[in-house]
């Protein structure tokens, strides 16, 4: 990674790339999803007593006291757990699974509904720390819990965003390796990798080739937990550059790369998440990366046209998770020294709300049968933007697909019936925290199609087999693969 050059002042940023807000109806009421809560009320629930109530307020006090400093597992395990404490309503602990040493792999998720998802409102994460020794983070993402559950409340910003936003946070994907960084570099250690020696971002399936390197619990926990959520956007934080990188990081021919670019479908959207981190961040907008020999226009870059990557982790989100995750690439030292944490924070504090914003863009619904009930598994997919892995309703029959301002065609298909085509106009919503709201109802259909899903291969290979022999358009390519998924 790059070395060299810090972080500056703040920028002003577009105003496209600049938040607001006015008030939304709760899901299934017509009442405001963002109202403050009254003055005296509590988080913890109506019922606590008024001793209760005094030990939360001390232990308020204790999170107000975050300090600016690594927090090795026991303490961050410690403070998350006072977090949650603090606010039971607000907050859920969990553990999404172990490293190889034994480490749990701890989840804060924050929100109205923190415990489970709630029909219409879209799952957002934020990963740090997947290589040990790029620390800045891990920390930041202690910063950012604290700033959203004691402005909640507060803020009418925070309250609305975490009234429509189920937010999880894992400040560590790679506890073992932060403990093994004994020395901290700014360049390089073996803390980067699991206890395993394995770079658990080349350890992911791969949709352009075969990635033959032996899933790690790290990896498998966090491919189970995308696959036990409906997330919809992501963004995982290293270190050892400045800049935001959007997917794809591996490509071939079939993505362009012959011109030294690999475009997903979704390459506007993912232009301007990239935009909107670096444009709200204090200096990564200014493209000066970390040394005078390479430069990022506006911040950002497609990851393949930084350098190619088999396995990552931002690839395997979008093709097989139906999320958007960009890479965010924090501080030109991997493990700077603590005293410089509170200026990451300060630099990064208005791009990581700004970014959790555009989990709203776009559209939402749900697909139901005749009586109304869900149906899971339908692809929904906007015209023109085909997905390798097609993208498909969750068990609640929702979908979520981000989209810029515009007019799209939804095609809505239900395997063995007639597609659905609704024309859309979708307005910029995240200042209002919620997608354009479209369903889909098929009067004639009274049963759920069966489980279908895409195979962990180098899908994208597979199609640039098929380009080679027969020459056919993507669209039609991507038909034949989403038959295939349904029908084997």
């Amino acid at each position: 990674m790059r070395t060299g050059a810090g972080v500056g002042e703040r920028g002003e940023p577009p105003a496209h790339h600049r938040g607001g807000g006015r008030a939304v109806a709760e899901p299934g009421t017509d009442e405001p999803s963002d109202r403050l809560p009254s003055a005296g009320s509590r988080v913890f629930g109506s019922s606590a007593s008024f001793q209760e109530a005094v030990g939360v307020l001390c232990l308020v006090s204790l999170l107000s006291a975050l300090d600016y400093k690594y927090h090795h597992s026991e303490e961050l395990e410690a403070y998350l757990k006072e977090v949650h404490a603090a606010h039971p309503a607000l907050t859920h602990l969990h553990s999404i699974g172990r490293s190889v040493e034994g480490r749990d792999l701890w989840v804060l998720v924050l929100g109205r509904f923190p415990t489970q998802h709630k029909i219409g409102i879209p799952e957002f994460k934020y990963v740090a720390n997947m290589h040990g020794d790029e620390t800045v983070g891990r920390e930041i993402l202690l910063h950012l819990i604290e700033h959203l559950v004691t402005s909640y409340g507060r803020d009418p910003t925070i309250t609305r965003l975490l009234n429509n936003t189920r937010i999880h946070i894992m400040p560590t994907m790679n506890p073992d390796g932060f403990e093994a960084t004994v020395v901290p570099d700014c360049y390089y250690s073996r803390g980067r990798y699991n206890k395993n020696g394995e770079d658990l971002n080349r350890n992911f399936p791969d949709a352009f080739e075969n990635n033959n390197n032996i899933i790690q619990p790290e990896t498998q926990a966090v491919i189970n937990w995308i696959k036990n959520e409906t997330f919809v956007l992501s963004a995982n934080l290293h270190g050892g550059a400045l800049v935001a990188s959007y997917t794809f990081d591996n490509g071939n021919s079939v993505t362009g790369t012959s011109n030294g670019y690999s475009r997903s479908p979704d390459d506007d959207v993912f232009i301007h998440l990239a935009k909107t981190y670096s444009f709200n961040h204090a200096s990564m907008y200014k493209g000066t990366g970390c040394d005078s020999k390479q430069t990022f226009p506006d911040g950002i870059t497609n990851g393949y046209s930084w350098y190619q990557l088999e396995g990552g982790m931002q690839d395997y989100n979008y093709v097989w998770g139906q999320c958007f995750e960009i890479t965010l690439e924090l501080s030109c030292c991997k493990y700077p020294p603590a005293e410089q944490l509170e200026k990451f924070w300060r630099d990064n504090k208005v791009a990581l709300v700004e970014y959790i914003k555009q989990v709203h863009l776009g559209v939402k619904g749900q697909v139901t049968d005749k009586n109304g009930n869900p149906i899971p598994n339908a692809i929904v997919e906007a015209k023109g933007r085909p997905h390798i892995c097609p993208y498909r309703t969750n068990e609640h029959g929702e979908y979520f697909l981000l989209l810029l301002p515009g007019k799209y065609v939804i095609n809505a298909t239900v395997p063995g019936f007639k597609s659905m085509l609704k024309t859309v106009d979708i307005p910029d919503n995240t200042a209002n925290f919620s997608a354009l709201k479209q369903d889909f109802s098929f009067p004639e259909v009274s049963v759920k199609p069966r489980l279908a899903s895409c195979p962990r291969t180098p899908l994208y290979q597979e199609l640039e087999r098929s380009s080679a022999a027969v020459k056919p358009t993507l669209h039609i390519l991507v038909l034949v693969i989403v038959t295939i998924s349904i029908f084997k």
